[in-house]
């Protein structure tokens, strides 16, 4: 398998010293590691197992992919020869016209060995049978409609095979979209790949939106997936499994009619299993056709965290960061900046102290950062889970509604110029900031009304570091 470097990493001190991944630390190597690491990087193929520790070339490989600092290169190829067979399982309810297009789209594609369409308690029991029939599929069929997690753990267990491709019934595939899954199976740890969805087109200022904005497109860089990282979870939309690994974990939690994917995915980790997200692979996926329809999705998708957070707990808080920051943007928020910046200058200076083998000017650049980053992740958090307690405190104080509106804008920035990434930012309709907002009170509302529901505030309140 060959790799490549993650883009925020800084390759300092001839290698010796490397800086990024996700969270961003900080990893040294012997000279025959960075000798060893440079070859990495020029496209060497190296071998991925389970074997050895951190002082050889394997346990090494292994503590750089787990650290986020390299990935797995699968876009230079097929996977190698003899290839697992696949099954994709599809789980629908009432959708016979989305479940043809998708079949339609895996048999163009081609590549895959066996296709299951679990029927959730549709209205019409016949409607996917037929369909199914006429592509060649099989079809199981549920009396009694229990979600998507119930629908896909049935057709996981009834798959002739252990490499197992879930796909959602309003998704289609390309050709290409298989074959970057599959390569990651070269990794004995690989237990679930997620592939890079995009929202497909559509009228309406929703679908535009979507295309720039959609929650199910996690990013065009590859990622391992773990919580507290810049990929926490992949969409169930597209999902490759190791189904020996999903049976080893109990599989979906059938009880999650929301989150069952972010769910699983953490049990896999906490398992010792690792999950990627594989951008090379892309789908795309239909956007919701109407504005009550995405700000209900989104509602729904936030009643998720309180379940999440006994399941995991303190996995899904607002904002995360250090007691330093919070400090900072505290001093900064009353009006006292002058203060805030000498706080912040000394945090770099105890840093910079530190026998880190980073050069002065980056452990110092690293510390503004870290403060910086914090100050942006505290504005999503205020005008996405903490709107209901900004808005009432901007209502009773103006020095709270100046840190509101701040907030606002910093968010607004924030969003406007992640809208660029799938597009050039010129073509990104105007729509996407008040679409964008609105998102995220929907989002808000629905942490805030799960947790109501389930009496467990953890979703709600900060995680501070020391």
């Amino acid at each position: 398998m060959r790799f490549r470097v993650d883009p925020s990493l800084r390759r300092l001190d001839g290698d010796r010293v490397l800086l990024g991944g996700s969270p961003l630390r900080v990893l040294r190597l012997t000279d025959a590691g960075a000798r060893w690491f440079g070859g990495v990087v020029s496209g060497a193929d190296q071998p991925v197992s389970d074997d050895g520790d951190g002082a050889t070339a394997p346990g090494l490989l292994r503590r750089l992919l787990d650290s986020g600092v390299v990935h797995p290169d699968v876009s230079v190829g097929a996977p190698s020869v003899g290839s697992p067979p696949c099954s994709v399982v599809v789980p629908v309810r009432d959708r016979p016209e989305d479940l043809e297009a998708l079949l339609v789209s895996l048999r163009d594609a081609g590549g895959v060995d066996e296709i299951l369409v679990v029927d959730d308690g549709s209205r019409d029991a016949g409607a996917h049978r037929r369909v199914a029939e006429r592509a060649g599929a099989r079809c199981l069929r549920r009396e009694a409609p229990g979600g998507p997690a119930v629908a896909r753990d049935a057709g996981i267990r009834a798959a002739a095979h252990d490499t197992v491709v879930v796909v959602d019934s309003d998704v289609r595939v390309a050709d290409g979209w298989l074959a970057p899954l599959l390569a990651h199976l070269e990794d004995p740890r690989v237990a679930a790949v997620g592939a890079r969805v995009l929202s497909g087109p559509g009228p309406g200022a929703v679908a535009a939106y979507e295309l720039t904005g959609s929650p199910l497109d996690l990013g065009p860089d590859p990622a391992r997936v773990a919580p507290g990282t810049r990929v926490a979870y992949v969409p169930s939309a597209t999902l490759l499994i190791r189904r020996s690994a999903y049976l080893e974990v109990g599989g979906f939690d059938g009880d999650l009619r929301f989150g069952e994917d972010v769910d699983l995915e953490w049990r896999l980790i906490a398992a010792g299993w690792s999950v990627r997200h594989e951008p090379s692979s892309v789908v795309t996926h239909r956007p919701r056709p109407h504005l009550r329809a995405f700000l209900r999705q989104r509602h729904e998708y936030g009643t998720s965290a309180a379940a999440l957070d006994e399941r995991h707990p303190g996995s899904v808080p607002p904002w995360r960061a250090s007691r330093w920051s919070l400090l900072i943007w505290v001093l900064v928020a009353i009006g006292l900046p002058g203060v805030a910046a000498l706080v912040a200058a000394g945090t770099a200076v105890v840093f910079v102290r530190r026998p880190t083998g980073l050069p002065p000017a980056t452990a110092a650049g690293l510390v503004v950062r870290g403060h910086l980053g914090a100050g942006r992740s505290l504005a999503r958090a205020l005008v996405r889970t903490w709107w209901p307690v900004a808005l009432a405190a901007s209502l009773v104080s103006r020095r709270a509604r100046r840190a509101v509106v701040a907030a606002v804008v910093v968010a607004v920035a924030d969003r406007w110029r992640a809208a660029g990434t799938p597009a050039p930012l010129g073509t990104v309709p105007f729509s996407t900031v008040p679409l964008g907002l609105l998102d995220d009170v929907a989002y808000g509302t629905g942490v805030w009304t799960g947790c109501w529901r389930r009496r467990r505030w953890g979703p709600l309140l900060p995680v501070l570091d020391p």
